[in-house]
């Protein structure tokens, strides 16, 4: 067989556009030498190895890198940068940097809105992002936010539930058609005329935090879009503190924290 066809067999789940970035840039050893040519006769007696070094292209700067293993990617995505592209921008995003910093290709597992900073998952193939996706769907994995609210919250605790519904202009709200959506909150400080709340989702809808939080006459700081008030912090005070998952091949527990960036934590 040739060698691309082994690399296939041995690599089910990459892409055939990862294939040949690994033979050009050199990845691809046989018998420990580096191989471009992927038409090469190789037998059961050829070793053929993936070499793991490093891309040339160096972290984006406009990221934080927290882990990085064989099978995934935990990064920081700061506000104002998409996770992945829209019709009006596809390549200033979360996605595209990571593309060009790994030098193949990569999966997304979830979202945060482009006003919405902290953590974000990314799978290294086909299978780890299946097995990422199955926890999120199956409400498995840890997802705590926090966000500065207009007002002050009187229960020290509550759970948030609705069913929002997403029209055509993008608009989300609440409506008897819509999908579950579930977010439990707590009161982490309460100031003269606004509040820290801790969130922890039960689902994941588009903006479910933001809508939910407006529709209780408590809307996040900045994020004028849902009625808040523009504060003084330039951004929507919403980030994505900590993310807690099982890992898609090794099967242990990964828990991963980051504060929230600024003065308004």
């Amino acid at each position: 067989m040739t060698l691309l066809e082994r690399l296939r067999a041995r690599y089910p789940e990459a892409s055939g556009r990862s294939l040949k970035q690994w033979l050009a840039g050199g990845r691809v050893e046989v018998n420990g030498r580096p191989c471009h040519d992927g038409r090469l006769a190789v037998g059961p007696g050829d070793t053929v190895a993936l070499a793991d070094r490093r891309p040339a292209a160096p972290f984006p700067r406009e990221l934080t890198l927290i882990h990085e293993d064989d099978a995934l990617l935990v990064i920081v995505k700061p506000a104002g940068l998409l996770t992945i592209a829209t019709e009006r921008e596809r390549e200033r995003t979360a996605y595209r940097l990571l593309t060009q910093h790994v030098g193949e290709r990569i999966f997304i597992v979830h979202r945060l809105d482009r006003e919405t900073s902290g953590l974000l998952v990314f799978a290294k193939s086909v299978a780890a992002k299946r097995h990422l996706q199955t926890q999120f769907e199956a409400r498995q994995v840890e997802r705590i936010y926090l966000a500065v609210v207009d007002g002050r919250v009187t229960d020290d605790e509550g759970t948030l539930e609705s069913r929002l519904v997403e029209d055509r202009g993008l608009r989300v709200r609440s409506g008897a058609r819509g999908r579950q959506a579930i977010t439990h909150y707590r009161v982490r400080e309460r100031r003269r005329d606004s509040t820290l709340l801790e969130l922890r989702l039960g689902t994941g809808r588009r903006h479910q935090i933001r809508v939910q939080l407006a529709e209780q006459g408590h809307p996040i700081v900045g994020d004028t879009a849902h009625g808040g008030p523009g504060g003084r912090f330039g951004r929507v005070c919403l980030h994505a503190t900590r993310l807690g998952f099982v890992h898609p091949k090794s099967g242990a527990p990964m828990r991963f924290e980051r504060r929230a960036p600024g003065a308004w934590v």
